[in-house]
C-alpha cells in the first residue's frame, strides 16, 4: 500500500501529466460509447461525414437455399454448395469436370423435384428460408427487449441469397462497430461451422473499416439446447397413442475420414445423443445414433440411418421416431430425405409407425436457448 507520502508524490505527477495534455477543440469534443467504447465525436464539424450510431451486430447464418426449384436455379445453388473445398475436398483438377460435366448435368432435376415436393408455394421460398425468418425474427424481438437500438440481428445463408458479404456490408453501413456471427450448427464441422466462419472473414476483406468480430462456438452440450431437444421429444411422445419404441437420433453425415483427420463432428453428435438421453432418463438401447445424407463413393460415419431403421425394422422394431439433432430448422434433408426416403426404408423393411419428429425452428424453447448462446457471447460487448 502507499503510504500518504508516496500517494502525494503520484497525485502531483498525474496532475502535471494531465496539465500538459493538449486540449481539444470544442468543435471536437469526444465521448466514450456506452456500447463500443469507442471515441464518438459530439460537436463534429458541419461538413463531418454522418456517421450512424454505433451498435452491436448479431449475425446468424445458415447453410442455404436455392431461390427457386428450376433447372437454373438448382444448378447455380449447387455449383456454389459443391465448389466448396470443405464440403468436397478432392483436387479441382479432378472434382471438377465431374461436377460440371456429370454431376450438374442431372442433379439438378432430381434436386429439383425433392425441393418442390416440400416448397412454400405461398411465400415462393424453400421451408429453411421460411423458418430461418422466423427465427431471426423472433431473436431481434428477444434482443431489442433486452438491449434496445444498441444491437442489430440479421441472417445470412453460406451458399444462395442473403449471402453472408451482403449482410456483412448492410450490418457496417448501419454503424456495427461489433458484430457476433453465429452459425446455426449446434454441432462443428469443417463442412458446416467451419465454411461459414470462412465466408464470414472473407466478407470482412472487403470492409475498409472491419469491425470487431467474434464467432459462436458449437453449442451441442449447451443444458438450454439439450433441454429444448428433450421438450419436443417429450412432445412427441406425449401425442402419441402406441409409444415408439427407439428414437433415432439421424445427424447430418460426413465423411469418415475427416473424423481421422481431427474433425470434432463426431464426437459432438455422440455427446448430443447421450445427453439427451440422459437428460429423458432412458437406458442406452432406447436412443440410436445414425448418419444420413451420404454422398460419393467414400465411406461415411455410421451406422447410415437408411440401412439402421431398416435393421431395426428386421429386428422386430414396429415403432419408431426420428430426430434431427444437427439441423437447426427444417430442410430438405429432414422434411424431404427423413420423411420420405428414410420412412419408406423403414416401412419397406416391415415398420409400421414412423413419426418424425420436427427440427426445434422456431420453437420457443429453441428461441430461448439460443439467446442464451447469444447472451454468453456478447459478454463485456454490451451490457
Amino acid at each position: 500500500m502507499l503510504d500518504s507520502k508516496s500517494g502525494s508524490s503520484l497525485t502531483q505527477d498525474t496532475a502535471r501529466a494531465r496539465a500538459s495534455e493538449p486540449e481539444l477543440a470544442p468543435a471536437a469534443t469526444a465521448a466514450r460509447c456506452p456500447v463500443t467504447g469507442t471515441r464518438s465525436l459530439h460537436h463534429a464539424p458541419d461538413d463531418h461525414p454522418k456517421l450512424p450510431t454505433a451498435k452491436v451486430g448479431i449475425l446468424l447464418a445458415n447453410l442455404g437455399t436455392p431461390d427457386n426449384y428450376d433447372y437454373w436455379s438448382m444448378r447455380r445453388y449447387l455449383n456454389e454448395f459443391l465448389s466448396d473445398r470443405r464440403v468436397i475436398d478432392y483436387s479441382p483438377w479432378l472434382w471438377q469436370p465431374i461436377l460440371q460435366l456429370v454431376v450438374l448435368s442431372k442433379r439438378p432435376f432430381s434436386s429439383g423435384a425433392a425441393y418442390k415436393s416440400i416448397w412454400n408455394e405461398d411465400k415462393g421460398e424453400s421451408p429453411l428460408m421460411t423458418i430461418t425468418k422466423e427465427q431471426t425474427e423472433k431473436i431481434r424481438a428477444r434482443m431489442h427487449a433486452l438491449h434496445g437500438d444498441r444491437v442489430m440481428v440479421d441472417f445470412c445463408m453460406r451458399y444462395g441469397n442473403p449471402s453472408t458479404p451482403s449482410k456483412v456490408t448492410e450490418m457496417v453501413a448501419a454503424g456495427c462497430e461489433k458484430i457476433l456471427f453465429f452459425p446455426l450448427y449446434p454441432q462443428y464441422a469443417g463442412a458446416t461451422t467451419a465454411t461459414a466462419c470462412d465466408q464470414f472473414f472473407r466478407a470482412l476483406q472487403d470492409q475498409k473499416w472491419q469491425p470487431s468480430v467474434r464467432t459462436v462456438p458449437a453449442y451441442f452440450d449447451h443444458p438450454a439446447f439439450i433441454e429444448a431437444l428433450a421438450k419436443s421429444v417429450e412432445r412427441a411422445w406425449e401425442a402419441a397413442e402406441e409409444k415408439p419404441e427407439v428414437l433415432v437420433a439421424s445427424y447430418h453425415g460426413v465423411p469418415k475420414r475427416y473424423l481421422m483427420e481431427g474433425d470434432p463432428y463426431h464426437c459432438q453428435c455422440q455427446k448430443t445423443s447421450r445427453l439427451l438421453r440422459e437428460r429423458l432418463g432412458w437406458p442406452e438401447e432406447r436412443l440410436v445414433t445414425t448418419f444420413q445424407s451420404r454422398f460419393g463413393p467414400e465411406e461415411w460415419l455410421k451406422p447410415y440411418t437408411v440401412e439402421e431403421v431398416a435393421r431395426l425394422a428386421e429386428s422386430g422394431v414396429k415403432r419408431i421416431a426420428v430426430i434431427a439433432p444437427a439441423f437447426s430448422a427444417d430442410c430438405i434433408e429432414t422434411l424431404e430425405e427423413i420423411n420420405e426416403e428414410i420412412h419408406e426404408s423403414f416401412e419397406e423393411a416391415g415398420g409400421e409407425q414412423f413419426t418424425y419428429i420436427p427440427c426445434l425452428n422456431a420453437d420457443e424453447a429453441h428461441i430461448a436457448a439460443l439467446g442464451a448462446v447469444i447472451e454468453e457471447n456478447l459478454a463485456g460487448w454490451i451490457d
